[in-house]
């Protein structure tokens, strides 16, 4: 199975287009590399592609990468979309897809009724588009193409900031595990972790590749950066730290032989910068924090 990162930043990548702060501004000088906000696309053969989660940067994504590359006159290898949560920094891009045939959006029923409901999104698509969105289900395979397996598995109850009032149960947020069952290579996806959830090791026990939220290295970050006191617990922002008890150096110490990457990193995470104490403190645990770009199999 091919996985892909097609970025690695938080919700408005990095620089930030409005942040003067010490990274985006050494990001904007050409110091710190440039990264978009956060998805993978995986594919079990090279020809058939998924994207997880559609950032609004989407458009530069596909065109960044070979792989992507269409067939006349218009076969694309993107053959679908799997929503972790309903984000706008993973599903505006959605729209810009609207010129796709045959595409495919799988993501949990809240996912589904927040892009429809609350916010719009599914009815402005299909203006343009008639796709088929599937609902899945927590711990129910689906089987993109009939070639890969993914099962989600809940994370988080937290809800987009347009669906605020939002009855609707959740999860709204999960994390996938994509397998692919002719090599028996599997991976673990979860860019937004409000907390390790109970279960979850036994969830990431057999996966060769575990990618997970690494949004904030410190729970005070977001306060220091933006000197607003109501930003600095970062659970309730839905992401939990790098460092620190239970923070997700600490999660991933118990699975040292696999292939440990965070993503989802914000404007305001020192890991950015790799000349850090906080990148060498990743680095030292065995993780790792690759640029968009980054391809390598399972």
């Amino acid at each position: 199975m091919k996985v892909l990162l097609l970025g690695t930043a938080a919700g408005g990548g990095f620089p930030q287009w409005n942040c003067a702060c010490r990274l985006c501004s050494a990001g904007r000088d050409g110091l710190l590399t440039h990264r978009t906000q956060d998805g993978i696309a995986v594919s079990a053969t090279g020809e058939r592609w998924f994207l997880v989660n559609a950032s609004p940067d989407v458009r530069a994504q596909l065109l960044a990468h070979q792989e992507f590359r269409p067939k006349p006159p218009r076969d694309t290898p993107v053959r679908g979309v799997l929503l972790t949560d309903a984000e706008l920094d993973h599903s505006l891009g959605l729209m810009l897809l609207r010129e796709g045939d045959r595409l495919d959006v799988w993501a949990p029923a809240a996912v589904l009724h927040g892009l429809t409901v609350d916010f719009g999104l599914r009815s402005t698509v299909e203006h343009y588009r008639r796709w088929d969105w599937h609902t899945v289900f927590p711990g129910v395979p689906v089987h993109p193409a009939g070639e890969l397996t993914v099962t989600a598995f809940p994370v988080s109850g937290k809800r987009p900031r347009y669906a605020a009032s939002s009855t609707m149960d959740g999860p709204w947020v999960v994390a996938y595990r994509i397998a692919d069952p002719a090599t028996g290579g599997a991976l673990v996806y979860a860019p937004c972790l409000r907390e390790w959830p109970a279960g979850f090791d036994e969830f990431v026990a057999d996966a060769d590749c575990v990618i997970i939220d690494g949004t904030f290295h410190s729970a005070a970050e977001m306060s220091g950066a933006t000197g607003k006191k109501a930003d600095a617990d970062q659970k309730s922002m839905g992401h939990i730290p790098i460092a620190g008890p239970g923070g997700g150096l600490d999660v991933l110490s118990r699975f040292p032989g696999k292939h440990r990457i965070l993503t989802h990193l914000n404007n305001t995470n020192p890991v950015l910068d790799p000349a850090s104490p906080e990148h060498a403190e990743v680095l030292t645990a065995g993780v790792s924090a690759p640029p968009d770009g980054t391809l390598f199999e399972i």
